[in-house]
């Protein structure tokens, strides 16, 4: 299975108060495994409607730059996201970047997605690519 675990999560509000709409800034590392064998930081900038984990139909984009192999493939790249979240769960669509694969991984294309419920030590993926 395709899947990674959060091995880091700051998350700090950046605009807004506690409980109410707010902007907030996240800084997290993940360890892959399945179709990506590595790790990762992603930035992600979140919208929380009110209390909780609440956000409605809006997203919250982010970047994450993947370190790792594809293929047995070894290098970096960036995916930028576009998560959705509520008290149940996560929900991304991601594209890989055009021109930011390096190493064995130049020239990377691709997209999928990501999702799983809050609590769950694993979150799922898939992922289409071409070299």
């Amino acid at each position: 299975m395709n899947g990674f675990t959060t091995k880091n999560w700051e998350e700090k509000i950046v605009s807004g108060t506690a409980g109410g709409p707010r902007v907030a800034y996240a800084h997290a590392s993940f360890a892959y495994e399945g179709v990506l064998e590595g790790e990762s930081i992603c930035d992600l900038l979140l919208y929380y409607a009110g209390e909780g984990y609440e956000s409605g139909e809006t997203t919250s984009p982010s970047f994450e730059r993947f370190e790792g192999k594809v293929e047995g493939r070894e290098g970096t790249f960036i995916v930028r996201h576009e998560y959705t979240f509520d008290a149940k769960g996560i929900a991304s669509n991601f594209t890989v970047v055009p021109g930011s694969g390096t190493g064995a991984l130049a020239g990377l294309t691709g997209s999928g997605t990501a999702g799983g419920a809050l609590g769950e030590d694993k979150v799922g993926y898939t992922f289409e690519y071409t070299f």
